[in-house]
């Protein structure tokens, strides 16, 4: 018996409506995992950091189905989407190219011989990075044959493993959407070397047909929606074939036992009108925003920049990651506190200078002196400075010492623990060419907490000068 997969195209469709949040996309993808569902398409990347973030996340929580990323028709675009999903258990390339003489020319601004270019440039891109790679020819129906046959062939030719037809009129009966399978296996035999995918639109309320009737000719995969956005339906084409794979000598993966349960959620999770919970509520600790678990990497990372700072997409992560583990234990989580994240979470680098000795001599009646030795390469340095205070005869030691002076944008002290052995915790904030860097320090002493975090965050900047 043949098994058909199930492609779900609900992420890559829903952004055309509404959007569903960060954490629901990854809920989402984990329910169709759940229920069997042999590959998840999601939305491609339009900005860098946030939507590699997104697919990377949706990537690790899948454990079963083939997550699928589609590009653009670029080197670019290729190497963006691959870095975003390769860690997938089993990732998948999608090239989508228009293939109707409407859409190349009006759409894409192309010749006919610099689509089918670019679809083989594309395709080679992806198949030597992933091992499965679809090839997804848009508006397949209004195609001239010939120039359809060609760029089929040419996608397989590159490497393609899937190809897949788009019915985006979505205007055909089943019969005539089996003769028109039927006709691409007469017109090109090598389409039986790889899986036939279908898409069909639910113009005329035909799709869930026109998808079992391909199937019928030799379709090996079916796009479908688990949310009703206009392609066939996932319930539906998997209830026919629980109830007709002897007939149709096909079957699905989908487990039709968990079916209903998982659509209600899906039908609940997908209702229009929802937003992220990233509201920039007032905090009473005197911050201006607060976070909580139920925020998204994007809100975060929005109230981190709020912060001054310009994180990689990589320290983002781990920033979230971070935060997730505090606000799963407070009700909320304010800029102080996420200041303190991104300074123990972010841009951890190899120390240049790490602290040896430090002595500090301090009164009423006297000046503040601080005495610190550094290792730098192994070697001992110090310096010795006479400031306004315990803390700033420290931090000018430490610049005399370096020889680096950064503007201290911000200098914040917490306590950690209560009592008379509290712990406290610094958070040190120096701006270098327009960038912040943090550094954060814990100790009994509030002073040795203090250079702990201004050496962590010249640490950063040094890394980085060396770097770039």
């Amino acid at each position: 018996m043949k098994q058909i997969r199930i492609s779900d195209a609900t992420m890559k469709q829903i952004s055309e409506g509404f959007s569903l949040s960060f954490k629901e996309k990854i809920e989402f993808a984990k329910l169709l995992d759940k229920l069997g569902v042999d590959v998840i398409e999601l939305e491609g990347i339009e900005n860098v950091r946030i939507d590699s973030l997104r697919i990377k996340s949706i990537a690790a929580a899948v454990s079963d189905s083939t997550v699928a990323v589609p590009v653009e028709l670029n080197a670019e675009s290729v190497d963006a989407a691959w870095c975003s999903v390769k860690q997938a258990k089993r990732p998948r390339l999608q090239v989508p190219a228009p293939t109707s003489a409407v859409q190349i020319e009006y759409l894409y601004h192309k010749k006919p011989d610099a689509m089918i270019a670019a679809i083989e440039e594309t395709i080679k891109k992806c198949a030597a990075l992933c091992p499965d790679v679809e090839f997804i020819a848009g508006d397949a129906t209004r195609s001239e044959q010939t120039f359809l046959t060609s760029a089929l062939k040419t996608a397989i030719d590159a490497g393609a493993t899937t190809v897949t037809l788009c019915d985006t009129a979505g205007t055909m009966l089943p019969n005539e959407f089996a003769d028109f399978i039927k006709l691409q296996y007469k017109e090109l035999p090598e389409l039986k070397n790889v899986t036939l995918g279908i898409c069909c639109s639910d113009t005329i309320s035909m799709a869930d047909a026109c998808a079992i009737a391909a199937v019928t000719e030799g379709a090996g995969q079916i796009c479908a929606a688990a949310y009703p956005l206009g392609l066939a339906s996932l319930a539906s084409v998997a209830r026919v074939f629980a109830a007709k794979s002897d007939s149709l000598k096909a079957a699905c993966n989908v487990r039709t036992t968990q079916l209903t349960r998982i659509i209600d959620q899906v039908n609940w999770m997908c209702q229009p009108g929802k937003k992220n919970s990233y509201s920039g509520t007032a905090d009473h600790d005197g911050n201006d925003v607060f976070l909580t678990a139920h925020d998204t990497p994007e809100a975060v990372t929005v109230a981190v920049t709020k912060l001054g700072y310009d994180l990689s997409e990589e320290d983002c992560a781990k920033v979230y990651s971070a935060f997730i583990q505090i606000a799963a234990k407070k009700e909320k989580v304010g800029l102080k506190e996420l200041d303190a994240i991104v300074a123990s979470s972010a841009m951890q680098v190899p120390a240049t200078y790490k602290l040896d000795t430090y002595v500090i001599t301090s009164g009423n009646t006297i000046s503040a002196t601080a005495h610190i030795k550094l290792v730098k390469n192994d070697q001992p340095v110090e310096g010795v400075y006479i400031g306004d205070g315990s803390i700033d005869a420290a931090f000018q030691a430490i610049e005399k010492i370096t020889g680096c002076h950064y503007e201290l944008d911000d200098f914040q002290l917490q306590a950690v623990t209560e009592g008379r052995e509290a712990m406290g915790q610094t958070v040190v904030k120096l701006r270098s060419g327009g960038k912040v860097y943090s550094g954060r320090g814990i100790s009994t002493d509030i002073v040795g907490a203090g250079i702990q975090a201004y050496l962590s965050a010249l640490n950063k900047i040094i890394y980085e000068e060396e770097v770039e």
